[in-house]
């Protein structure tokens, strides 16, 4: 306790005053008086974080996660990286880890990457708002095993759970080992947010395969207009855009494919399932160059795709050639690609190229570096993109001219045709459609390692067709 000097002065004056007025002297007739209690600063407001109450989910950040047995913070689980190299193993069987998000959310989904794919893990994941009161999330406690994709955990099945901290409560895995884990992200919402997307003229193509058909799925264009989302391929960003991602393992789309994809394709019938995907047909369409027949036939005629966008993520690992590269915009053809639309950043550098492939009827492909280089050992491209730096681009045909032009959000715009005349496109029988999304073009890396772009606008145009 603190006491003033002015304090003691005041006392001896007051006990000087009493003798002379009292008549009483200092050894008989002390003047007494209480302590002063101290000043106590008022206990702090606790902070009231109010139920949250919101229908979508979609990354949430991610502040802290910290080890509870040693109190070390986990950088490696929410580094973004999702290599052998950023890894996390707990010291015994039963350990718990907290996760503190940058603010409350509603809590929906818990997508856990293990390191080692050949057990089961077991786990009880619970929410709280203050760390004190605690609520058990899931309903489910073990990992699938031999899955070669991330855990989803639903939290959101016992009642809807509003958290600033989650504790993820560790029981090691089925032969009794301690877990291991390279990954930890949290999906919920503070808000409900939507994208401005139509998906109503697009099928999704994911690297899963539920329905044992040894390739990929897809999500039909009615499904996805209704709202399909799986966080670890396929979600809304809280700014309002779609997120695409995908790993370097998991099911293709074909045996002819060499590569993965969370990919859009361009299906003119919107859901109308009495047209066929494949073929010259209202599903689909031709240039303009094409046979009449051909020209009468389909759904459309030349076309237009815009997109803006942001790389999010790139492939570290794997060969030299592979890495850091990612498919974000296609034209499709029979069997054949008119266009692909490559951005690569490698590790050394802070921004990535953009270059584009022509690939002729049942020939080779031409490469045209349209911003920086496409080579493994390119120096960083002055006009580079940045991950997360948001850029557009347009992919055009009429008749035999090809153009793609990429525009920064400074304006700075880039572009490059290529004359289709002796590409083959002419002859009859060649049909058309659009692909946006990520295309994985890295099969040599770490199992998990991963590309993802959000995309903010998917726009797509034909003469002679009207969405």
């Amino acid at each position: 306790m603190q006491i003033h000097k002015n304090f003691f002065t005041t006392i001896t004056l007051f006990s000087l005053f009493c003798l002379i007025s009292c008549g009483g002297s200092p050894s008989n007739n002390t003047a007494t008086t209480e302590n002063p209690k101290p000043v106590v600063d008022p206990l702090p407001t606790p902070v009231i974080i109010d139920d949250i109450s919101c229908n979508v989910s979609y990354p949430l950040h991610i502040s802290a996660i910290h080890d509870e047995s040693t109190g070390a913070t986990v950088q490696a689980l929410f580094d973004g990286n999702k290599t052998n190299v950023s890894s996390w193993q707990a010291n015994t069987t039963d350990s718990k880890l907290l996760l503190t998000l940058a603010e409350p959310a509603s809590l929906k989904q818990l997508v856990i990457t293990w390191k080692n794919l050949d057990y089961v893990h077991l786990f009880n994941i619970y929410g709280s708002k203050d760390q004190v009161n605690w609520q058990l999330l899931n309903n489910k406690t073990q990992s699938e095993k031999n899955s070669l994709f991330p855990e989803v955990i639903n939290l959101d099945q016992m009642g809807t759970e509003t958290a600033l901290f989650i504790r993820v409560e560790l029981a090691g895995n089925d032969v009794s080992q301690p877990s291991s884990m390279l990954e930890i992200e949290a999906f919920g919402c503070q808000q409900d947010v939507s994208h401005n997307i139509e998906l109503i003229d697009w099928y999704l193509s994911v690297p899963t395969d539920e329905d044992n058909n040894g390739k990929s799925d897809s999500i039909k264009e009615t499904a996805l207009a209704d709202g399909y989302a799986d966080p670890r391929f396929f979600t809304l960003s809280k700014d309002g855009g779609l997120v695409f991602t995908t790993s370097v393992s998991g099911y293709r789309t074909s045996t002819n494919t060499n590569y993965v994809r969370s990919e859009l394709r361009e299906m003119l019938r919107r859901g109308d399932t009495n047209k066929q995907t494949q073929g010259v047909n209202k599903n689909n369409w031709v240039f303009s160059t094409a046979p009449q027949a051909d020209l009468d036939n389909a759904g459309g005629i030349d076309g237009e795709l815009n997109a803006e966008l942001a790389v999010n993520n790139v492939t570290t690992t794997g060969e030299a050639y592979q890495i850091g590269r990612v498919i974000i915009g296609q034209i499709h053809a029979n069997d054949d690609e008119p266009a692909r639309l490559y951005y690569r950043k490698l590790p050394g550098n802070s921004k990535g190229s953009i270059y584009l492939a022509h690939e002729t009827l049942g020939g080779n492909d031409s490469y045209y570096d349209i911003i920086g280089s496409r080579t493994n050992t390119a120096s960083n491209p002055t006009d580079g993109i940045e991950l997360n730096e948001k850029f557009s681009y347009s992919i055009t045909v009429s008749g035999y001219k090809l153009t793609v032009k990429v525009i920064k959000t400074d304006g700075k715009a880039f572009e490059q045709v290529v004359d289709m005349t002796t590409s083959g496109y002419d002859q009859g029988n060649q049909y058309m459609y659009f692909k946006a999304g990520v295309y994985n073009q890295n099969n040599s890396g770490d199992d998990h390692d991963f590309v993802r772009a959000t995309f903010y606008r998917i726009d797509n145009s034909h003469s002679g067709y009207s969405n």
